[in-house]
């Protein structure tokens, strides 16, 4: 039951820190990468609480996490950034 509790938190934290570091590149609602990101926390945990049979808590803590840090950039958004406005060398 604890191990949950975890993932949600991965989740949230991977979540609000995408938008603290690149806000850019969620335009978007900011449920949608907080949301996207606890999700695939969550099911990236359990599915491997499932797989390693309840051993290695903290493998399936890392599991989620990668999981979610590689999922929440799925909403995200590069081609919306500004394009950086400056002096072009021409050759």
């Amino acid at each position: 039951m604890w191990e949950t509790i975890a993932f949600v938190l991965v989740g949230l934290a991977v979540g609000l820190g995408a938008l603290q570091v690149r806000p850019g590149l969620f335009p978007g609602p900011r449920a949608l990468p907080v949301g996207t990101a606890l999700v695939s926390a969550v099911l990236a945990g359990r599915i491997s609480h499932y797989v390693l049979d309840g051993r290695a808590p903290l493998a399936q803590l890392a599991v989620a996490a990668v999981a979610s840090v590689l999922l929440v950039s799925v909403p995200a958004r590069p081609d919306l950034l500004p394009k950086p406005q400056g002096r072009h060398r021409h050759v």
